[in-house]
């Protein structure tokens, strides 16, 4: 015991003792760089670009979106005039490539994600609408032949937009969207497409709609088909979500069309699952920007509301389910950008769409659900908007296509 303590008394000596001698300075810092970067490697800044754009959409969501959402949603249709206003953005003309008199110079996910995710953050519905157009864009631009860019995106880039719609889902239970109930025959010169499609938007003025069907000896493949066709019914169909996006059912009975309405010609440059894949992107980034709302209107509400004489996010039942919408929310958000930076650079993305699109079906709903629960019975009134976004949150676990990113 004494050798031990006078060797930790030494000790203590020596380093009360202890000086630095001054070296010699250099004329700035050494500082040790990270590890190169990784092409495989996701990045979660944004350009200055990125950045531009999304303030651009979120000052439109904040201006026009939200306070059209509530007289949208009972009228079952987007307002006057809300898709010039939404052109004013200029993203129609960001995504047709500069050729056809658009202004795009590549193709982004990830900033087609982003914008998804703020539109939504105002309305789901009416995000539904504004991108629905884009979506038949994003397809003639990855899988089109010369001829149908020519003729159908040469007039997407006219100066007045349009609306178009991608319709893909079936009213059946169980719709699996690679096993078609409407098919598709060759006959003649072209084909004949016959059967049903649900949750189109746009019902009352689409003039060009992109329809999956199931080409015999082919498997699913997407094909133009222009409103005015012989055979061609589209009507109302309101539902409980999603109702400002104007949706609609979709009816072709031996609908006619030439050879070259089949997107991409017989040798198509697009997957049909990549473009499965990019529209289940597309409605995790809607998840995400709807779920953003919920979360942005309960952390005040909570902490304004008294009970018992005290706010009511005292209450831990009350602060975990908030703190559970928010960790949700942010992997949600982390694993899409991810699948939107795979599907840019290029990678295989099929996984990481798969886990967002699984990820909002799930945890989508939830943070619906647990919006209305914390407003209480406000929650189940139309004077607070939860009530709506809940129900445009219930529509992620059915919906397929209509959208892509």
């Amino acid at each position: 015991m004494l050798r031990k303590g006078a060797k930790a008394a030494f000790q203590g000596a020596a380093v009360a003792s202890r000086t630095f001698a001054s070296g010699s300075p250099k004329a700035a810092p050494e500082r040790l760089a990270g590890p190169p970067k990784r092409p495989d490697l996701f990045d979660l800044s944004l350009t200055d670009e990125q950045t531009m754009i999304r303030e651009s959409v979120k000052q439109f969501t904040d201006d026009v979106v939200r306070p059209a959402a509530a007289k949208a949603d009972e009228a079952c249709a987007p307002p006057d005039g809300f898709l010039e206003r939404f052109d004013e953005l200029g993203v129609r003309l960001m995504a047709i490539p500069e050729a056809f008199g658009g202004m795009a110079g590549e193709r982004s996910p990830l900033t087609n994600v982003l914008v998804l995710e703020e539109l939504a953050r105002g309305d789901m519905g009416l995000a539904f609408a504004a991108a629905a157009p884009l979506a038949v864009i994003h397809a003639l631009v990855d899988g089109g032949t010369a001829a149908q860019q020519a003729k159908y995106l040469a007039a997407f880039a006219e100066e007045k937009p349009f609306a178009a719609a991608f319709a893909l889902v079936e009213p059946r239970p169980l719709f699996d969207a690679h096993r078609l109930a409407t098919k598709a025959r060759r006959s003649g010169e072209g084909f004949v497409l016959s059967g049903e499609k649900a949750m189109v938007p746009w019902a009352k003025s689409a003039q060009l709609l992109l329809v999956a069907a199931d080409l015999e000896g082919a498997g699913p493949r997407l094909f133009l088909v222009e409103r005015g066709t012989n055979g061609v019914t589209l009507e109302p169909d309101p539902s409980m979500g999603l109702r400002s996006a104007d949706l609609g059912r979709l009816h072709l009975d031996d609908v006619a069309v030439p050879r070259d309405a089949l997107l991409g010609g017989d040798e198509p440059a697009l997957d049909y699952a990549t473009v499965i894949d990019r529209a289940r992107m597309a409605w995790s980034a809607l998840a995400v920007g709807c779920g953003q709302a919920v979360l942005d209107y309960v952390i005040p509400y909570c902490n304004e509301r008294v009970a018992f004489g005290e706010p009511i996010t005292n209450r831990q039942s009350v602060a975990f389910m908030i703190a559970n919408i928010a960790i949700e929310l942010d992997g949600l958000r982390l694993v899409l950008y991810r699948a939107a930076s795979r599907a840019e650079h290029g990678q295989s993305f099929r996984r990481e769409a798969a886990l967002a699109r699984a990820q909002a079906a799930e945890k989508g709903m939830e943070i619906g659900t647990n919006g209305v629960q914390l407003l209480g019975g406000h929650g189940f009134v139309k004077e607070h908007p939860v009530e709506l976004w809940y129900r445009h949150l219930r529509a992620i676990g059915i919906a397929e296509g209509g959208l892509l990113v």
